[in-house]
This record gives structure tokens, sequence and C-alpha cells, in this order.
């Protein structure tokens, strides 16, 4: 048997690994495998058939019985190209108070302390079973979650509560915005920019579609938001491209044309809907470019989606993690997670992990060692609630 590590070993354990979302997590989750196995725990894994070089691992402690609270993080993070970093990212540097590293923040502080709690539910007993679920391309559209969760259903006792560790200065936060994105590819036709009315500018056509979400933003900021919407910032559904690519030459019409058209929308709306908007535009702007060009067409399809996570009226989790933090105040954030996907899922789900989301991604990211120890405590409480020794909500 392994020595039992404490939560910042473990942390600096699965900082050293450099899991971008473009690379492999495999060296991490055999890493993880091998320490719960050490100490008795078994624990699974889901390995994409379409990308065999990542998985999932997944693992159940205490009686095998249906109810486990889950703990729920990703393995993957941002990549560090560009970055001016002072200190190695994949190393867990202390300095000042804080824990620097890649992951340390988003979100390998929170898996450190999960890891860290299912072998002490499984080591000391417990009543009530905990779970532990650590997915893969969470950062690149949490697609790697809604596999996994099929697989952990089909593998362990369902779990009912699941508390999703991204960084919320533990706090629980009880609801964030839907996402989806749609990759979208204009082919225009190419002419001399002379003679650009006999040509099809893939760039300017697709400026319609760009101003037609300004046109969207500007109505959705105008109206009332109504009394959940109004908890988010901003409380509106927000329609958004961030990068764009196109053209050949200043002086002739763009041939192709590409860019994500991203959709953050707030609970009571629905993506579908949103889709159906952007689809029935794109149609129209293709039918206008191909009175110019037979030719020409607008390609679109799905990059992500991921759902919204809905406030629950009385849900497990939140009242959960409100009895083990003492937290009571209302907390929402617009950022996605993959708290909506097990929601979706049929659990009740919650946001609490150490940290501050405005670390994330930066360079030189941290988590304070005071978040850090709070989080510490927080799963030494949520231990002994799934002992018994404090009543479960």
């Amino acid at each position: 048997m392994l020595a039992k590590l404490t939560p910042l070993e473990i942390m600096e354990r699965l900082v050293s690994f450099p899991t971008v979302s473009r690379d492999t997590n495999l060296p991490l989750v055999d890493w993880v495998q091998d320490y719960l196995s050490s100490h008795g725990i078994e624990s699974h894994r889901w390995t994409d058939p379409d990308q065999p070089h990542k998985a999932a691992v997944f693992a159940h402690a205490g009686p095998w019985e249906e109810g486990a609270v889950v703990l729920s993080g990703h393995t993957d993070v941002v990549p560090v190209d560009g970055q001016p970093w002072d200190t190695d990212p994949f190393t867990v540097v202390e300095k000042d108070g804080k824990y620097f590293g890649r992951g340390t923040c988003d979100m390998k502080g929170f898996d450190a302390l999960a890891i860290w709690a299912l072998v002490e539910a499984h080591t000391g007993g417990v009543t009530r079973p905990l779970q532990l679920a650590l997915s893969f391309d969470e950062e690149i559209g949490c697609t790697g979650a809604p596999p996994m969760i099929e697989a952990m259903q089909q593998v362990l006792p369902k779990g009912s509560a699941v508390i999703v560790g991204e960084p919320s200065m533990m706090q629980a936060v009880t609801g964030h915005k839907g996402g989806t994105g749609y990759d979208t590819h204009l082919v225009g036709f190419e002419v001399h920019s002379s003679l650009m009315h006999t040509g099809v500018s893939a760039i300017m056509q697709g400026a319609k579609l760009i101003d037609w979400a300004n046109q969207q933003n500007a109505a959705n900021m105008a109206r009332e938001p109504g009394e959940m919407r109004a908890m988010f910032t901003p409380p509106w559904t927000t329609c958004h491209v961030g990068m764009i690519e196109g053209g050949t030459a200043h002086n002739i019409t763009a041939k192709d044309c590409r860019f994500l058209m991203d959709f953050r929308v707030v609970p009571g709306e629905h993506a579908s809907d949103w889709e159906a908007a952007y689809l029935a535009k794109v149609r129209e702007v293709e039918a206008e470019m191909q009175a110019i060009h037979p030719e020409a067409r607008i390609d679109v399809s799905k990059h992500f989606d991921v759902p919204g996570l809905v406030p629950e009226q009385n849900g497990e989790a939140e009242a959960l993690v409100r009895r083990v933090t003492g937290d009571n105040g209302s907390h929402v954030v617009s950022y996605g997670t993959e708290a909506g996907q097990f929601q979706q899922a049929g659990y009740s789900a919650v946001i609490c992990g150490p940290g501050d989301i405005a670390q994330a991604h930066q360079p030189n990211e941290y988590i304070t060692v005071a978040q850090f120890e709070a989080g510490h405590d927080f799963m030494r409480k949520l231990v002994e609630k799934l002992r018994g020794y404090f009543p479960l909500p």
C-alpha cells in the first residue's frame, strides 16, 4: 500500500501531468487508478473510442448502494503557450500564500481534495457512499462528461447529489447559463474586387450573421429579465463571435469565412430555439449568396452543447453543501460547467469548489493557501457527515 498522501501532495502529482486538452491524460488517469488501488479502492475508466489517448476515471467508496454523493472534476487544463509564466506551470510553487501552477485553481486543486476524501471515506468507513468522477475535455466544450456519466450509471450504483468543484470560493452556486457553439463556414465565389458585384464575399456575407448576433444582444438586453434571469450577469442570453478567419487578398472577394457563433443561454430559455433562429438567418443569407452564384453556401455544425444548471427547488445537493459550508447566499454564474449535464442525467447538482474563477486560465494561475485549506476543511466535514456524525439533509 502506498502511504496516504496529503491533499497538497496529491495536487502536486496531478499538476505535474501536462494534461492540456489537446494532449493525452492517460498518465494522470493511470496514477489516480494506481493510487486508489493501493488503498483498496477499485476504479473504472471510460476511454474515448475516437480519442483513445483520453479517458475518464470514476470510483465508489462505502456501501454498495444508491444515493452516493458524487465529487465531480475534470482532468484537462488550458494551454500555457505564449503565456508569461514566472515559474514552471506544471510544478506547484508556494509563494506569498498562494499555490502557483496550471490547474491549481481550475481544477486540480479540487480533484486532489476529492481523491483525498474518497480514500478517507473508504478507509474510515461511511454509512452513505461517496463517488469520484474525473472527466476530460471539459475545457473544449464539456464533451467528456456525458459518456462518463452514462458509463458510471452502467457500472456504479446511481448517485443522487453531485458537487461539481469548479472554483466558486467555496460558495454554493445553484445555477449557470447553458452554452452552445456552432462552427460556421461560408463559401463564397472569388472575383477581382473591382467586379465584386459578380462575386460573393464570404466575409461580407458572414458579417450579416455577426450583425444579426449584435441585434439579438441589443434586443435581449432591452427585455425585462424576470426574477430568475436577474440573478445572472448579464441577465440575458448573449450571442458572441470571438474569432474569425477568411479571405485570400485585399483585392479578391473572400472565398471562405469561418467563425464560431457562441450562445450563452439563461435558464428559462431553450438552446434549441436559439439554434432554430440562427439557422433560419443562415438560410436567409445563404439564399442571397446563391442568387449571385449557385455554388456559394453556408455549412453549420454544432461544436459544443452544454446545458445550463437550473436552480432546484429544495435541491438535495444544494442542501448538503449549505449544511457543510454554512453558506446561505444565492449564487449563480454565467460560465458553463458539467453540473448541467449531471442534472440533465437525473442528479441533483450544485457547484462548490475552492479558488477564484478569475485566476483560471491565466498566466501564473494560482489558488490561495487559504482557499485550498477551506476546501480541505469542507472535505473533512463532508466525510464526517457521510460517517453519520451529523444528520444528512
